[in-house]
Protein backbone atom coordinates (compact mmCIF):
# COMPACT_ATOMS: atom_id res chain seq x y z
CA UNK A 1 0.00 0.00 0.00
CA UNK A 2 2.87 2.72 1.30
CA UNK A 3 4.48 2.15 -2.51
CA UNK A 4 1.49 1.95 -4.28
CA UNK A 5 0.83 5.75 -2.42
CA UNK A 6 3.97 6.83 -3.14
CA UNK A 7 3.76 5.43 -6.54
CA UNK A 8 0.62 7.90 -7.22
CA UNK A 9 2.35 10.53 -5.46
CA UNK A 10 5.27 10.87 -7.67
CA UNK A 11 4.22 10.14 -10.75
CA UNK A 12 0.86 12.44 -10.59
CA UNK A 13 0.53 14.46 -8.13
CA UNK A 14 3.90 15.86 -7.32
CA UNK A 15 5.12 19.14 -8.08
CA UNK A 16 8.48 19.10 -10.33
CA UNK A 17 9.67 22.23 -7.79
CA UNK A 18 9.55 19.72 -4.91
CA UNK A 19 12.51 18.36 -6.75
CA UNK A 20 14.37 21.03 -6.84
CA UNK A 21 13.96 22.56 -3.29
CA UNK A 22 15.14 19.17 -2.16
CA UNK A 23 18.50 19.13 -3.92
CA UNK A 24 19.91 22.33 -2.03
CA UNK A 25 22.57 20.49 -0.60
CA UNK A 26 25.33 21.82 -2.89
CA UNK A 27 24.57 24.88 -0.82
CA UNK A 28 26.88 23.51 2.17
CA UNK A 29 29.86 24.68 0.01
CA UNK A 30 28.97 27.96 -0.04
CA UNK A 31 32.09 29.85 2.54
CA UNK A 32 29.95 32.28 4.27
CA UNK A 33 25.99 31.10 4.46
CA UNK A 34 23.12 30.33 6.95
CA UNK A 35 22.99 26.54 6.03
CA UNK A 36 19.60 26.00 8.05
CA UNK A 37 18.03 28.06 5.13
CA UNK A 38 18.72 24.25 3.65
CA UNK A 39 15.96 22.57 5.98
CA UNK A 40 13.59 25.88 4.85
CA UNK A 41 14.00 25.64 1.16
CA UNK A 42 12.78 21.62 1.91
CA UNK A 43 9.56 23.43 3.60
CA UNK A 44 8.97 25.71 0.59
CA UNK A 45 9.27 22.90 -1.36
CA UNK A 46 6.43 20.90 -0.08
CA UNK A 47 4.57 24.42 0.07
CA UNK A 48 4.13 24.30 -3.26
CA UNK A 49 3.61 20.80 -4.06
CA UNK A 50 0.24 21.34 -1.72
CA UNK A 51 -0.51 24.31 -3.65
CA UNK A 52 -0.12 22.04 -6.70
CA UNK A 53 -2.41 19.90 -5.00
CA UNK A 54 -5.39 22.16 -4.43
CA UNK A 55 -5.14 23.45 -7.94
CA UNK A 56 -5.09 20.25 -9.78
CA UNK A 57 -7.71 18.78 -6.99
CA UNK A 58 -6.16 15.95 -6.67
CA UNK A 59 -7.24 15.63 -2.37
CA UNK A 60 -10.87 15.56 -4.56
CA UNK A 61 -9.26 12.55 -6.90
CA UNK A 62 -7.67 10.44 -4.16
CA UNK A 63 -11.01 10.54 -2.36
CA UNK A 64 -12.57 9.03 -5.26
CA UNK A 65 -9.75 6.28 -5.78
CA UNK A 66 -10.68 2.78 -3.48
CA UNK A 67 -8.91 5.03 -0.49
CA UNK A 68 -9.81 5.33 2.74
CA UNK A 69 -9.71 8.83 4.19
CA UNK A 70 -6.45 8.41 6.30
CA UNK A 71 -4.76 6.40 3.11
CA UNK A 72 -5.53 9.67 1.41
CA UNK A 73 -3.49 11.58 4.55
CA UNK A 74 -1.01 8.90 4.43
CA UNK A 75 0.43 9.58 0.90
CA UNK A 76 0.80 13.60 1.16
CA UNK A 77 2.54 12.42 4.74
CA UNK A 78 5.05 9.82 3.02
CA UNK A 79 6.13 12.85 -0.05
CA UNK A 80 6.60 15.56 3.27
CA UNK A 81 8.83 12.40 5.23
CA UNK A 82 10.80 11.15 1.96
CA UNK A 83 11.46 14.82 0.81
CA UNK A 84 12.89 15.52 4.23
CA UNK A 85 14.76 12.47 4.16
CA UNK A 86 16.25 12.63 1.41
CA UNK A 87 17.08 16.40 2.01
CA UNK A 88 19.06 15.28 4.78
CA UNK A 89 20.91 12.49 3.06
CA UNK A 90 22.00 14.28 -0.55
CA UNK A 91 23.51 17.58 1.66
CA UNK A 92 25.45 14.33 4.00
CA UNK A 93 28.31 14.19 0.95
CA UNK A 94 28.44 17.90 0.30
CA UNK A 95 28.89 18.23 4.47
CA UNK A 96 31.98 15.88 4.27
CA UNK A 97 32.95 17.86 0.45
CA UNK A 98 32.93 20.46 2.39
CA UNK A 99 35.53 20.11 5.11
CA UNK A 100 38.16 19.17 2.31
CA UNK A 101 37.37 22.56 -0.16
CA UNK A 102 36.34 24.86 2.67
CA UNK A 103 39.47 25.48 5.41
CA UNK A 104 37.84 28.73 7.06
CA UNK A 105 34.17 27.99 9.35
CA UNK A 106 31.05 29.65 8.52
CA UNK A 107 31.24 33.08 9.68
CA UNK A 108 27.24 33.45 9.72
CA UNK A 109 26.15 30.46 11.37
CA UNK A 110 26.39 26.99 12.58
CA UNK A 111 28.60 24.47 10.82
CA UNK A 112 27.43 21.26 8.55
CA UNK A 113 27.85 18.94 11.41
CA UNK A 114 25.86 16.45 13.84
CA UNK A 115 24.24 19.17 15.62
CA UNK A 116 23.21 20.84 12.36
CA UNK A 117 21.36 18.13 11.40
CA UNK A 118 20.00 17.27 14.55
CA UNK A 119 18.55 20.95 14.70
CA UNK A 120 17.14 20.30 11.33
CA UNK A 121 15.03 17.41 12.30
CA UNK A 122 13.88 20.06 14.63
CA UNK A 123 13.03 22.04 12.51
CA UNK A 124 11.70 19.56 10.34
CA UNK A 125 9.53 18.59 13.30
CA UNK A 126 8.24 21.94 14.17
CA UNK A 127 6.99 23.22 11.13
CA UNK A 128 5.59 19.47 10.03
CA UNK A 129 2.99 19.43 13.03
CA UNK A 130 1.71 23.08 12.77
CA UNK A 131 1.37 22.52 8.59
CA UNK A 132 -0.33 19.57 7.63
CA UNK A 133 -2.78 19.69 10.70
CA UNK A 134 -3.65 22.86 9.80
CA UNK A 135 -3.62 22.09 5.85
CA UNK A 136 -5.97 18.65 6.65
CA UNK A 137 -8.87 21.01 8.68
CA UNK A 138 -9.79 21.98 5.23
CA UNK A 139 -7.50 21.14 2.48
CA UNK A 140 -7.46 24.14 0.85
CA UNK A 141 -6.28 27.12 3.10
CA UNK A 142 -2.45 26.31 1.99
CA UNK A 143 -0.95 29.53 2.30
CA UNK A 144 -2.43 29.88 5.66
CA UNK A 145 -1.15 26.77 7.30
CA UNK A 146 2.17 27.02 5.35
CA UNK A 147 2.40 30.74 7.47
CA UNK A 148 1.51 29.22 10.34
CA UNK A 149 4.36 26.55 10.25
CA UNK A 150 6.72 28.42 8.59
CA UNK A 151 6.92 31.56 11.20
CA UNK A 152 8.15 29.10 13.97
CA UNK A 153 10.36 27.08 12.08
CA UNK A 154 12.42 29.95 10.58
CA UNK A 155 12.38 31.60 14.20
CA UNK A 156 13.90 28.26 15.49
CA UNK A 157 16.26 28.55 12.39
CA UNK A 158 17.41 31.58 13.57
CA UNK A 159 18.08 30.98 16.83
CA UNK A 160 20.50 27.67 15.76
CA UNK A 161 22.65 30.35 13.89
CA UNK A 162 22.59 32.45 16.70
CA UNK A 163 23.62 29.92 18.97
CA UNK A 164 27.35 29.11 17.86
CA UNK A 165 28.10 33.01 18.61
CA UNK A 166 27.96 32.41 22.28
CA UNK A 167 31.34 31.45 23.98
CA UNK A 168 29.90 28.63 26.11
CA UNK A 169 27.84 27.36 23.09
CA UNK A 170 30.58 27.26 20.37
CA UNK A 171 31.55 23.25 21.00
CA UNK A 172 28.56 23.40 18.61
CA UNK A 173 30.00 24.49 15.64
CA UNK A 174 32.76 21.99 16.04
CA UNK A 175 33.36 19.82 12.76
CA UNK A 176 36.27 17.56 14.88
CA UNK A 177 35.55 13.92 15.33
CA UNK A 178 35.34 14.85 19.36
CA UNK A 179 33.62 17.93 18.92
CA UNK A 180 30.73 15.95 16.72
CA UNK A 181 30.74 13.11 19.02
CA UNK A 182 29.48 15.46 21.99
CA UNK A 183 26.89 16.79 19.73
CA UNK A 184 25.63 13.23 19.16
CA UNK A 185 22.75 14.06 21.69
CA UNK A 186 21.91 16.54 20.04
CA UNK A 187 21.24 14.46 17.12
CA UNK A 188 19.46 11.82 19.01
CA UNK A 189 16.98 14.43 20.32
CA UNK A 190 16.41 15.69 16.79
CA UNK A 191 15.35 12.25 15.82
CA UNK A 192 13.53 11.16 18.94
CA UNK A 193 11.14 15.11 18.07
CA UNK A 194 10.80 14.35 14.62
CA UNK A 195 9.54 10.73 15.21
CA UNK A 196 7.21 11.55 17.60
CA UNK A 197 6.16 14.95 16.28
CA UNK A 198 5.60 13.01 12.90
CA UNK A 199 4.02 10.24 14.60
CA UNK A 200 1.21 13.08 15.91
CA UNK A 201 0.97 15.19 12.73
CA UNK A 202 -0.02 11.98 11.01
CA UNK A 203 -2.90 10.55 14.13
CA UNK A 204 -4.10 14.55 14.14
CA UNK A 205 -4.30 15.02 10.26
CA UNK A 206 -6.53 11.86 9.84
CA UNK A 207 -8.85 12.50 12.93
CA UNK A 208 -9.07 16.27 10.84
CA UNK A 209 -9.61 15.31 7.56
CA UNK A 210 -12.40 12.58 8.29
CA UNK A 211 -14.32 15.60 9.16
CA UNK A 212 -14.28 17.46 6.21
CA UNK A 213 -17.05 17.24 3.28
CA UNK A 214 -15.63 17.39 0.11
Amino acid sequence: MISNLLYKETRLAAHPNLIIFTLMGPLLLIPAYPYTMIFLFSLIGNFVNLMYTRETNDIYYSSLLPLKKSEVVLGKWLVLLVSQMLTILISIPFAFLRLQLVSQPNPVGIEANVAFYGFGLMIFACFNFIFLTSYFKTVYKVGTSFLKGLFPATFLAIIVECLVHFPGLTWLDSVTLKGQMQQLPILGIGILIYAVAMWATYKISVRRFSQVNL
